[in-house]
């Protein structure tokens, strides 16, 4: 009798807390490139008040087995601290920012994306006669959904963050 292997893919948002030195993030990346791994959101910044560790962000997907070696691989470089998967551990906030440039020439355009901008919540940061820049704040799926929204209005550029995610009430990584 042979046992089946679970090919079934699933998201995971992973948060890693490491010392803040040089070539931690190349040595992360390191360990997805050379193993055909791929990271579709990656975020990294200091997360204490001496600079001395970052939060390193990122979500990926793969089997139950590819993340499991994802989590142990970044567990065993130094200096890493913690590694926590986000959607395994409990609810949890996952957030992303956007820039949105949108050229809209006639009025009728214009008026349209700025009404469409509103109801999804984007700021106007910069506006010309000719083009907007717009800047929303929310899920992944929101931004898609606002990006989507721009392009039959004339969509030009989009700049995104990545990821930024944390667990929900008292749990910490």
């Amino acid at each position: 009798m042979s046992a089946t292997i679970d090919t079934t893919l699933r998201s995971a948002t992973i948060s890693v807390l490491v010392e803040n030195e040089a070539g931690v993030l190349a040595r992360v990346i390191g360990l997805f490139s050379g193993r055909g791994y791929n990271i579709e959101s990656l975020t990294v910044a200091p997360v204490d008040i001496a600079g001395n560790r970052s939060r390193i962000n990122f979500v990926t997907s793969g089997t139950e087995m590819v993340i499991a070696q994802i989590k142990a691989q970044l567990d065993r470089l130094v200096p890493v601290y913690r590694v926590s998967d986000l959607s395994l551990i409990g609810p949890f906030i996952a957030r992303e920012m956007a820039l949105v440039k949108v050229l809209s020439a006639n009025a009728p355009q214009r008026a349209v994306a700025k009404q469409v901008a509103i109801e999804a919540g984007a700021r106007v940061e910069d506006e010309t006669p000719d083009s907007f820049v717009f800047e929303l704040t929310g899920s992944s799926e929101s931004l898609d959904a606002f990006i989507e929204q721009m392009r039959p209005l004339g969509l030009q550029e989009v700049s995104r963050t990545g990821v930024a995610a944390m667990t929900r009430g008292t749990k910490v990584i």
